[in-house]
């Protein structure tokens, strides 16, 4: 059965490119518009991985990965943060709010793939 692999992102054409990347890879992709969606997702299908925009309305990425995170059911689902931010004090905010992993947009196909097979097979 194939892992399943919540994609968080504001923009239609940055979901669209991950879930064409993680479904080449094998993988079940659920979208959502924004880190309040990805919320309400995360709560009804438990996902393997979350993958999370930062700059998005109703809810930052940040503040999702807090509200993950004080979930019991993703206390140690890998998340990863795939966003324009790459200055070392939003990485660090990201790893304080309990970030696994950190990727720089625009992403590599290849590069993702390896992550996400990384951190959950």
């Amino acid at each position: 059965m194939a892992k399943t692999i919540l994609v968080v992102d504001d923009s239609p054409s940055n979901r669209k490119m991950v879930q064409y990347t993680l479904k080449s890879g094998g993988y079940d992709v659920v979208e959502a518009e924004d880190g309040q969606d990805g919320l309400e997702k995360a709560i009804k299908q438990q996902a393997h991985l979350v993958v999370t925009d930062q700059n998005m309305p109703r809810m930052d990425g940040l503040t999702l990965i807090k509200s993950l995170r004080a979930t019991s059911g993703y206390r140690s689902i890998p998340i990863l943060m795939l966003t324009t931010e790459s200055s070392d004090e939003m990485k660090g905010r990201g790893r304080a709010a309990g970030a696994t992993g950190w990727m720089v947009k625009p992403f590599d196909p290849k590069r993702l793939l390896e992550i996400v097979r990384k951190v959950i097979g």
